[in-house]
């Protein structure tokens, strides 16, 4: 249960309530946050501290950076929602969202630059990464439709290519324009309803309830929050449709992460369910299967509920 008493002497400080709308938006680390609000780090800290005592913000730890955001509970959404819609400070506000927003993209182009930069050999990378084991069959075996399937961050389309003569139209999703180019190259002889569309998936180019399964692999550790990819998914998804997630298991090897990028280092199983929950999703199944660098990959199998 809130403690509303906490969270409301937390938010009666400005500059808390400040940081407090920044972060229902984004996935911020401390100096990305001084740099928005233009203020010192350790009166940052200091708010930050307060507001995640009282359970307003999560954190998380990647390498020396600390990264904060709003928790996404059902509890904590209609206060997020209220604070959101209210006018109090409108143009300050207004333009540290703007701030953060700017900060927010350097980010999603350094992402987009790696996958044009890594395009070429990604398939590689992956099996260096998988060795034997084939994630993709392993997806394939999942997919209980026949009818429409989104891949979101899609890649080179190597999974799509599977799918394409098992289901009515496939659909792929991707950020990354030279990705997207080897995936149309991969599909340039194929029949069969498909397409592909540029774009970030946490806002997917797509209509609401347009497809019956979506699948998400090895992409949500390049996501900074997750949840909202999540989210987009259950947007776009019929009732009763699944939702397909395969990533990596926790870890702490920093090489792994220079080598294949991202924004996390794995999840643990616990975080991926509960977003899932919180998103309206019920988590049928979970299996766990070893790879090579003393690595571990997840795959969850959940359905949008129908009412």
């Amino acid at each position: 249960m809130i403690d509303n008493l906490k969270i409301f002497k937390a938010l009666a400080d400005e500059t808390r309530l400040r940081i407090y709308r920044i972060l229902t938006n984004h996935e911020l680390n401390v100096n990305e946050i001084v740099e928005v609000l233009l203020m010192g780090q350790s009166r940052v800290s200091r708010h930050l501290k307060i507001l995640t005592e009282c359970t307003l913000l999560s954190c998380r730890r990647d390498g020396s950076f600390v990264y904060y955001q709003a928790e996404q509970d059902e509890e904590k959404r209609f206060l997020m929602d209220f604070i959101k819609n209210s006018k109090y400070q409108q143009d300050e506000v207004g333009q540290d969202l703007q701030r953060a927003e700017i900060i927010v993209a350097e980010r999603k182009e350094k992402t987009r630059v790696f996958f044009n930069n890594v395009a070429a050999t990604w398939d590689n990378l992956k099996q260096d990464l998988f060795g034997d084991f084939d994630l993709n069959h392993v997806l394939i075996d999942n997919l209980d439709s026949t009818g429409a399937v989104v891949d979101l961050g899609c890649g080179t389309g190597e999974l799509l290519s599977l799918v394409n003569m098992k289901v009515q139209k496939c659909i792929g999703v991707d950020s990354s324009p030279k990705m997207l180019e080897l995936a149309k190259g991969r599909f340039a002889n194929t029949e069969g309803d498909y397409g592909f569309r540029l774009g970030e998936i946490e806002h997917l180019p797509l209509k609401e309830k347009e497809v019956d399964l979506a699948v998400i692999n090895m992409v949500l550790h390049h996501i900074a929050v997750p949840s909202q990819v999540i989210h987009e998914a259950w947007r776009v998804l019929e009732p009763g449709g699944s939702l397909l997630i395969a990533d990596l298991a926790k870890h702490t090897s920093k090489s792994v992460k220079k080598r294949f990028g991202g924004s996390w280092m794995g999840f643990e199983r616990e975080e991926i369910e509960k977003w899932l929950t919180d998103a309206g999703f019920e988590v049928n199944s979970v299996n766990t299967y070893e790879v090579r660098m003393n690595l571990s990959v997840n795959v969850f199998k959940s359905t949008k509920s129908v009412n």
